[in-house]
């Protein structure tokens, strides 16, 4: 969401979003790298919910191959949970039985804490864009194209997992409070006319995405994400940076409304959120303790290198110049193939994020490496099975979902 600023890269390859995917650098391995500024993108705001795809609404890099997928960040390796194991198994289609126990748009119960287990509670209600079953939905005409854009030989990477990588943990966290949590000035920078105001309830131990005790202003997109369970709100902020009297600076923010479809009624159309294509951040995440209970009900989150100056709902805004019509627009939704059989022999926790893949596939929010999956840091991710699996799967295994309701300049 830079405008006439310097973008840096966020965690594990993934650009800073709204750097033109045109005109910014490669990404190099993992970490930080100057991107060059974007011209501001505008859009309409969209709420309405609908299939196939007019959803609830809430960005250069070259085409990222000049990183190294392969090496893993350090980290203390643990074996898959016996629960994942025994809901995981095979090719079995876990979402359906799980669903039952699934609550949408009610997070009041869940825990408190950074990176608290939610127990079964899904952001918004169970007809949204997010939580939809897409398994069924028909394959978009230009689909090949889309693809190969993105690599048809490249395979899938955690942007995820345990331990730290240069000082910071691998991946977005999150924290979940309690409608008694104190809320704090926000004092918003580069995009105040298209935030949320505040205050916000940041806890003053909130964790900062790629955030590093050495490096005072490092650390990437450093977005900050908020979830008040008794309120059921989200709150997201974008460059955020604590102050010495418990306020906090930011470029942006966005405050979601996770009980509803109308996800952000204070929005206006143009209004950015914490991410590239207008989106939340949090409902796109791929969580240990949604994969250990043996299913994941929800979309996730992706990156692509080189995107289109368009956007199909839900994404709100675009964060490129090329109007290729074979590139990516954000907002895009892509799934994995039905005739893709998971291995056997992959861990538990691989096969649950690729059921998803299937049944709920994931939306283009950013711009970044390609085929980079997004996800919260968890202690018991084992890096180099999560790495090494999901890299077997390639973008040839994957097909772009019917985009209906395209945006374009």
């Amino acid at each position: 969401m830079q405008d006439g600023t310097t973008n840096t890269v966020c965690c594990m390859q993934t650009p800073a979003h709204d750097t033109d995917s045109d005109t910014g650098e490669s990404p190099k391995l993992f970490w930080r790298l100057p991107l060059k500024p974007v011209a501001k993108v505008v859009a309409a705001f969209t709420v309405a919910v609908a299939l196939p795809f007019t959803l609830a609404g809430c960005g250069g890099s070259s085409d990222g191959n000049t990183a190294n997928d392969s090496t893993s960040p350090q980290s203390s390796p643990t074996s898959p949970t016996s629960q994942a194991s025994a809901n995981a198994s095979g090719n079995t289609n876990t979402s359906s039985n799980a669903n039952t126990n699934a609550k949408y748009a009610d997070l009041r119960g869940v825990d408190l804490g950074i990176g608290a287990t939610l127990n079964g509670a899904l952001a918004f209600p169970a007809d949204n864009a997010w939580n939809t079953d897409i398994s069924s939905v028909a394959v978009d005409p230009n689909s090949a194209n889309l693809i190969a854009s993105m690599g048809l030989a490249r395979g899938l990477h955690p942007d995820f997992g345990a331990g730290l990588y240069d000082g910071a943990a691998i991946g977005i966290p999150y924290v979940v409070v309690s409608g008694g949590q104190a809320k704090v000035a926000i004092n918003f920078a580069a995009y105040s006319a298209e935030s949320d105001a505040g205050p916000y309830p940041i806890p003053a131990d909130a964790p900062v995405e790629g955030a590093q005790a050495s490096v005072v202003d490092g650390g990437g997109d450093r977005h900050v994400i908020v979830l008040d369970r008794d309120n059921n709100r989200l709150y997201e902020l974008y460059r955020a940076f604590k102050n010495g009297d418990g306020s906090w600076n930011a470029d942006s923010g966005a405050v979601f409304q996770l009980a509803s479809n109308q996800v952000r009624p204070g929005a206006q159309p143009g209004w950015t959120s914490a991410d590239a294509a207008g989106l939340p951040i949090f409902p796109g995440l791929v969580r240990y303790d949604e994969v250990s209970g043996g299913a994941i009900r929800h979309a996730l989150r992706f990156t692509a290198a080189n995107t289109r100056k368009a956007y199909v709902p839900p994404a709100i805004h675009w964060a490129s110049s090329s109007t290729d019509s074979n590139r990516p627009p954000m907002g895009m939704r892509v799934r994995l193939k039905a005739n893709y059989a998971i291995p056997g022999s992959f861990t538990p926790e691989t096969r649950v994020i690729l059921q998803a893949l299937k049944t709920y596939g994931m939306i283009l929010a950013d711009n970044g490496s390609n085929w980079y999956v997004s996800g919260a840091p968890d202690a018991r991710w084992n890096n180099d099975r999560l790495v090494s699996e999901l890299a077997a799967v390639k973008g040839s295994d994957f097909e772009v979902v019917q985009m209906n309701g395209l945006v374009t300049p």
